[in-house]
């Protein structure tokens, strides 16, 4: 799950890119960060929507828009991880695990 969260931040252009380091027990993922003109941070904000106590789900209707879509929700769906568009244009609802802007 967290390779495949690492893919859309990559393919979504908010970090350069990741590398699984195996340790002999479950790994290490490290992440370059990706930073704009002047060192700005690309990525500016990130919250968790999804909790172990309280999990949000939405269907393909109701899929939220980030930022009025400037940003990503990242969606746990029957047919694996994805963006909301992704989602949307599948036709699938799913876990919101994430906002990223």
């Amino acid at each position: 799950m967290k390779k495949a969260i690492a893919q859309i931040l990559v393919d979504e252009g908010y970090i350069k890119n990741f590398k699984v380091i195996e340790d002999g027990k479950q790994g290490v993922i490290r992440v370059t960060l990706k930073y704009g003109e002047g060192k700005s941070q690309v990525i500016t904000g990130l919250r968790r929507v999804s909790k172990p106590g309280l999990r949000i789900y939405s269907n393909v209707e109701d899929m939220p828009k980030v930022m009025k879509g400037l940003g990503v929700a990242i969606v746990s769906t029957s047919k694996g991880i994805m963006t909301d568009r992704e989602a949307r244009k599948q036709n699938v609802g799913g876990e919101v695990l994430a906002f990223i802007w």
